[in-house]
């Protein structure tokens, strides 16, 4: 009789330790975040119209190689231009720049979801804060939150949701947008890596 209950208790121990590693987020320790691929985005404002464009950076550069250049709609010449990193896996999307100290004032990160939905974004284990950018499958901007830092201590459960709507998130230091310009309705040019 005390066999099965012993087995009952340790199954249920497992289960918690399981989800105790993967609410906190450990599991990404173990396996990593993979590779993150490279490309050219550009954003445009309030452009009908789209082009895509790619450029790669050097071999073994040790900036981010995705370039994010805004433009003006008529003149066509960029308000401003970010590297940016393509996060595409789950656990890329989790980690996001949360291993990153500090941006330089041109870099980001452009992340990518399976498809265009509701998202909320949290300022998990961040250094800086943020403009956090939604843009939907069409490429238009739907969405810009100018995120702070939360308190130190902050739990996961206390951190505010930014939320949006879109296929793609793009997160660069926070007053970027008004600095470039950048608003919603703008349109975002995305490199072949990240459609």
């Amino acid at each position: 009789m005390q066999r099965p209950a012993v087995v009952v208790l340790g199954l249920v121990g497992l289960l918690v330790a399981a989800a105790v590693v993967l609410q906190t987020g450990l599991w990404v320790e173990v396996l990593g975040t993979g590779e993150y691929e490279e490309g050219t985005v550009t954003v445009r404002e309030g452009s009908d119209a789209a082009t895509t464009t790619a450029t790669q950076p050097a071999t073994g550069a040790s900036t981010p190689g995705t370039t994010v250049a805004v433009r003006e709609q008529e003149a066509g010449e960029p308000l401003g231009t970010v590297e940016v990193r393509i996060a595409q896996t789950f656990t890329q999307r989790r980690v996001g720049l949360s291993e990153t100290a500090s941006l330089g004032p041109n870099e980001g990160m452009l992340f990518v979801h399976d498809e265009a939905g509701q998202h909320t974004y949290v300022m998990r284990n961040m250094s800086f804060p943020l403009d956090i950018i939604f843009i939907d499958a069409n490429g238009t901007i739907t969405t810009i939150h100018h995120a702070s830092l939360p308190p130190e201590g902050t739990s996961e459960s206390g951190l505010t949701g930014y939320e949006g709507r879109g296929k793609y998130v793009l997160e660069v230091n926070r007053g970027w947008t008004n600095h470039t310009g950048v608003e919603v309705g703008d349109r975002v040019e995305l490199p072949p890596e990240a459609t």
